[in-house]
Order: C-alpha cells, then sequence, then structure tokens
C-alpha cells in the first residue's frame, strides 16, 4: 500500500506538477484498462531466445497512473538538463533479456516502464516500485518511487549510478 494519497494536490513539488499536468496528468487519474492491456502483450511475449517479462503489481499501478504521459521538462535542471519521457512498457517489449539481466543483478524482478529522450534510454521499474534508467553509459536508480523518479527525471536531478557487483 502507498504511503501517501494519489489525489493529495500536493503530492508533487511545483514544476514537477505542472510538467506532468502539461502532459495530461491529473489527480485521480486510473486507467487500469490500459495498464491490464499492457500487462498482458509484455507476459504474452517471448523473446527468439526465450525470455520473458515478469509482470507485478507496482508496475501495473505506474502504468495505470502514469501510462501514455509523454513529459516534456521544462527550463534547466538542477545537476543535469533533465531529459522529456514516455511512460509506456511496450519501448521494453523487445528487451527482455536486458530487462531480466538487470533484475538479476538487483536481486528482485525488474519490468519495463517508459523511455527517455525517444529510446536514448529504457525506464524501468522493479517489484518493489523502484525505477531505473538503462542507457549507453550504464544503469541509473532514479529513485525509491514512481514519484521520486519522475522528480529526478523533471528536474534534472543527477540519478546514481548503479555499481557492477563484486563476487
Amino acid at each position: 500500500m502507498r504511503a501517501f494519497d494519489r489525489t493529495a494536490a500536493t503530492r508533487f513539488p511545483v514544476a514537477v506538477d505542472a510538467a506532468l499536468r502539461e502532459a495530461g496528468w491529473q489527480p485521480g487519474r486510473w486507467d487500469i484498462k490500459a495498464a491490464e492491456n499492457w500487462a498482458d502483450t509484455l507476459r504474452a511475449h517471448v523473446s527468439p531466445a526465450g525470455h520473458r517479462h515478469t509482470v507485478f503489481p507496482a508496475a501495473v499501478e505506474a502504468w495505470a497512473e502514469f501510462g501514455g504521459l509523454r513529459v516534456t521538462p521544462p527550463g534547466a535542471g538542477r545537476h543535469i538538463a533533465p531529459t522529456p519521457f514516455e511512460i509506456d512498457p511496450m519501448h521494453g517489449l523487445h528487451l527482455a533479456r536486458t530487462v531480466a539481466d538487470l533484475g538479476r543483478a538487483l536481486g528482485a524482478d525488474v519490468c519495463p516502464l517508459g523511455q527517455e529522450l525517444d529510446g536514448q534510454a529504457v525506464l524501468v521499474i522493479d517489484a518493489h516500485g523502484r525505477v531505473y534508467s538503462l542507457d549507453a553509459t550504464g544503469d541509473w536508480y532514479l529513485g525509491s518511487d514512481i514519484d521520486h523518479a519522475i522528480g529526478t527525471l523533471v528536474t534534472g536531478t543527477r540519478p546514481s549510478r548503479l555499481s557492477a557487483a563484486r563476487g
């Protein structure tokens, strides 16, 4: 259960709230039908090498509330340039192995969430609700939940780089 009120007017900082509203979000937005369709499509997909996606409640909830939104951050970022992003797990449909590999490294199930910069990075969410970005330079931790991750992306807060596991 989430520790916040999904319909609270003060849920996001002003700049984040404004960017989300500009993209079409509003408090209480909830499209479970679209989220269930994405879940069914991901569950049914099998890569040529036999890799499959795992779907779990944290992903479905994020898709239901933010799915289909294309967010363009306003202005300069706090530490780095903020990046436009889209919440649509179909951008990760053909990345089942990549997503599963990250999940194994994290020790948690991971599922596609969307993309940054028209495909320059894939966004993923784990079963605990934590959000990550995977790009050509590495894997990045965006936040402990979807709200924090959206805040990181919109405000241009520098994400933390995931380090390789030491064995």
